[in-house]
């Protein structure tokens, strides 16, 4: 048994030797098999899956796309297991651990400022968002959050923090410069998830038992309409994304098993496609002409053509696939 155990660990490293492409590598984190699976967009083939440990959930790239920071809590046979609750840092041009980052317990969602050099992560058994140096991992904040914090997103421009917690039905402001929570707004129930128009003057955030967006006005950081997604009583609206040039909205419907697709300026709902069972995290290309669904419990990544609005390929995943970033 040992001899295969360690045959196993050998074969989850092995493509990591040989490098990645340069660019279109997509990076889904398997939250039951502790691993991370890696994709050539190019021909949306896994090249290579990592062994992790853990429950490895949130993922973020760095600006310039060199490293993944993956959130990694203790794994679902053994929640108060020690040695877990850390963001890994994984180079994304070879697969290798640069370092462990011990950022609060229960970490399931993160964002990343390069600029400053600073993680925020959400805690969500704590209901708290930590703050981190990336360089020294050195603690320098905490914020009281809502109930069960999930969802953490960085505003284009660095400014903001949103963190949405679950239970409370919450979204808190942090303000990155001052590094204080300035506002705190209710939203639909259950936020899981938010996203900013490229332009950072809209949020839009996803309610999976509310099953509406949230549009709000980043100025103010208020609500300023709800849009009712729930067009079936399996949909739960979790991942969301928006286009690169801002146009659309994309919305993984969770037990709904799809992905609708939204017009950023109007709502007008202009999709509904079907992936795989239980769809959570989402990510996009670059260009936006493909975007990549974790399908968490048939254990496969839909990719969808933005252009004609269907699947034009299923890949192979491990066990939970829930984190998606394209570098």
């Amino acid at each position: 048994m040992k001899s295969v155990h360690l045959m196993i660990l050998f074969t989850l490293g092995l493509a990591s030797c040989g490098g990645y492409p340069s660019s279109n590598v997509v990076f889904v984190t398997n939250e039951r098999a502790g691993t991370i699976s890696v994709i050539d967009a190019n021909t949306d083939k896994v090249i290579d899956t990592l062994g992790v440990g853990g429950r490895p959930r949130g993922i973020r790239l760095s600006s310039d796309g060199s490293r993944a920071y993956v959130a990694i809590s203790a794994p679902f046979k053994n929640q108060k297991a020690t040695g877990y609750d850390e963001i890994r840092v994984i180079d994304t041009s070879n697969g290798k651990k640069i370092k462990s980052i011990d950022a609060g317990s229960d970490p399931e969602q993160l964002a990343v400022d390069s600029e400053r050099q600073l993680l925020f992560v959400s805690n969500e058994d704590a209901g708290t968002a930590s703050v981190t140096d990336l360089e020294t991992g050195e603690s320098l904040a905490t914020f009281v959050t809502g109930i069960e914090p999930e969802g953490t997103t960085i505003s284009p421009d660095g400014k903001w923090i949103y963190v949405m917690a679950e239970t409370s039905s919450t979204v808190t402001v942090i303000d990155i410069d001052q590094q204080k929570v300035v506002k705190t707004f209710l939203v639909g129930m259950r936020p899981r998830d938010a996203a900013f128009s490229p332009d950072g003057t809209r949020a839009y955030i996803s309610s999976e038992v509310a099953k509406e967006i949230a549009i709000v006005d980043v100025a103010t950081h208020s609500v300023i309409r709800t849009v009712h997604v729930g067009f079936d009583e399996t949909f739960g609206p979790v991942g969301i994304r928006v286009s690169p040039d801002g146009s659309r909205i994309y919305l993984a419907n969770g037990r709904g098993n799809s992905v609708s697709i939204f017009d950023a300026n109007s709502f007008e709902h202009l999709a509904t496609v079907p992936v795989g069972q239980r769809v959570w995290g989402i990510g996009l290309t670059r260009d936006g002409k493909k975007l990549y669904a974790a399908n968490g419990l048939s254990n496969n990544v839909s990719v969808i053509d933005t252009d004609s609005q269907k699947v034009i390929a299923t890949i192979e995943a491990q066990d939970g696939p829930w984190g998606v970033a394209v570098k």
